[in-house]
């Protein structure tokens, strides 16, 4: 009798076990702080993650802005970046860049310096795609919450993690939550990094669906006619959405802008006194 109820112990166990592998569990590769919220609305069902097939002629791919300074990113009518905060992380970044590919445009890609340590392979591909680079904090912190080496501490070793991961200089920034000072944006600045604002929301961190997704970011653009638009390529809803964006983009006549760092150079002048002042 005891080795009866042994056994039937074990088979009920096994049969919960084998239930269990049925659940999707939760992804514990995303280690970012990006905030998740509901907007009354039901997810519509993932459904198939094949990535579709949007192979060109495309007509989207605009000018490449270079820049040394906010000051200098300057758009015109018709024209957006696509930007990408949080990643990169299998199974979602590279969907992304396989529909820049398609489409035949570039994004700037802000990575986390954790997740990129996470997915160096990947990281690199990122940035050997020939994407703008730019670094989102070490661990997503809220920069607001602490105090001014801390933070800069933070904005550091994200800017060297991501580096090291990417292989390729890292020159653009954005604050986590947007959340910012005068203070560390001239601290920035002052490492020959450009901070990275945002003009137009997407908010695909909602719990919504990729259509209602694609509308918001498209009224937002219509309100502006440019703008740099905020993404997230952590969330599986922004790849499913990002063709239909792009399709719309295309046939309302914007353009996508590639972003490249241009260096500074030192006055002629300052240079010839410092030749002077070392040949002395």
């Amino acid at each position: 009798m005891r080795r009866f109820f042994l056994l039937s112990f074990m088979a009920v166990t096994a049969t919960l076990s084998a239930c269990s592998t049925t659940k999707q569990a939760p992804d514990t590769s995303i280690k970012t702080s990006s905030v998740i919220e509901p907007e009354g609305r039901k997810p519509a069902p993932a459904g198939d993650d094949a990535t579709p097939d949007f192979a060109g002629p495309h007509h989207l791919s605009g000018r490449t802005l270079e820049v040394s300074s906010l000051a200098d990113l300057k758009l015109q009518d018709k024209e957006v970046i696509l930007s990408f905060d949080d990643g990169p992380i299998p199974g979602r970044t590279d969907k992304v860049l396989t529909i820049l590919d398609q489409f035949g445009v570039k994004g700037a890609f802000m990575m986390v310096g954790e997740m990129a340590e996470m997915h160096p392979a990947l990281a690199r591909k990122v940035a050997m795609d020939g994407n703008t680079i730019g670094s989102h904090t070490y661990d997503h912190a809220n920069l607001s919450s602490l105090g001014f080496d801390a933070a800069m501490e933070e904005v550091i070793k994200g800017q060297l993690a991501v580096t090291k991961a990417t292989g390729t200089d890292v020159s653009f920034f954005r604050f986590p939550y947007l959340s910012e000072s005068h203070r560390l944006r001239a601290a920035i600045a002052m490492r020959d990094m450009v901070v990275m604002d945002v003009d137009i929301d997407s908010k695909d961190y909602f719990a919504t669906t990729p259509v209602s997704v694609t509308q918001r970011t498209m009224d937002q653009l219509h309100k502006r006619g440019h703008g740099i638009i905020l993404m997230h390529d952590i969330h599986k809803r922004t790849a499913k959405m990002l063709p239909t964006l792009l399709s719309k983009l295309e046939a309302e006549g914007y353009k996508v802008v590639i972003l490249k760092f241009k260096k500074t150079q030192a006055p002629t002048n300052l240079v010839a006194s410092a030749n002077v002042v070392m040949t002395r």
